[in-house]
């Protein structure tokens, strides 16, 4: 399994089958062309949704994995209806071969992302390893509920946890391999944001900085 961290959470996974998975596609340069099997998005927010950017990677039988808001504008990205999953917080899907649950990702004392939003972030069976794609959010009950492998989460504040609340979240939760730090470098947040995060975890959990 290959893990890529493109742009904020624009993350991209090649399975040891070779299925192609992608979440929150933004940025994507022109070496990812059509080859996307299946998208995962997390929020609407432009930097999270972008037709644009799903238009780069979508192929014929690309399927897409949205919350419940962006129905009509993944119709409108020319996915048709048997090729999009609408998904909840708090469930769990088995699509397009991969077993995932989804939890709430939501801001606590922000108005960025809220809870009645039913915006998610994923988890993930994907080749034996329990993968957590937190999106957008802060330290959340469900957030620190999670039993994972690896785990990528924000790290570059004002519209999410900030590094430190970052690593407070991944050493509670403890991922058995390690952590990725996403959301930083793009709109706020810089490189600096992950090397802090990986201070703070040093010793404790590994992090791979993906993105430097």
């Amino acid at each position: 399994m290959n893990i890529e961290l493109i742009a904020q959470n624009a993350i991209r996974i090649t399975t040891d089958e070779g299925k192609i998975i992608y979440f929150d596609p933004f940025k994507i340069g022109e070496a990812y062309k059509n080859d996307a099997d299946v998208i995962y998005i997390t929020h609407s927010h432009f930097d999270h949704f972008s037709p644009e950017d799903i238009a780069k990677i979508k192929k014929i039988d690309t399927q897409i994995v949205i919350t419940k808001d962006l129905n009509e504008k993944a119709l409108e990205c020319g996915f048709v209806k048997d090729s999009i999953l609408k998904v909840l917080p708090n469930n769990e899907y088995n699509y397009a071969g991969i077993i995932f649950k989804t939890i709430p990702a939501y801001n606590i004392n922000k108005e960025f992302h809220k809870r009645a939003y039913d915006w998610v972030s994923y988890i993930l069976e994907i080749d034996k390893n329990i993968i957590y794609v937190a999106g957008d959010t802060d330290i959340t009950e469900e957030a620190l509920n999670v039993k994972c492998d690896i785990a990528l989460v924000p790290v570059g504040g004002t519209y999410t946890m900030n590094a430190k609340e970052a690593a407070k979240l991944i050493e509670s939760i403890a991922p058995a391999e390690y952590a990725v730090p996403t959301h930083y470098q793009t709109i706020v947040g810089t490189t600096q944001d992950a090397i802090e995060f990986k201070r703070l975890l040093e010793g404790k959990v590994e992090v791979k900085i993906l993105m430097k």
